[in-house]
């Protein structure tokens, strides 16, 4: 649990690195960053996954 506590925390601050307007809730928003988006919720869904075994 604490490994997915720490994985989470330091994929939250990965948007601090683009710059203003990128994200789904930005101004513009480009592929790459819904291709993001996805494997931030692939990696999550591991991470839960690995946990319960």
């Amino acid at each position: 649990m604490k490994s997915l506590l720490t994985l989470s925390a330091a994929l939250a601050s990965l948007p601090v690195f683009a710059h203003d307007g990128h994200g789904l809730f930005g101004s513009h928003w480009h592929a790459t960053d819904a291709l993001g988006f996805v494997a931030v919720a692939g990696l999550i869904a591991l991470a839960v996954w690995l946990s319960k075994k």
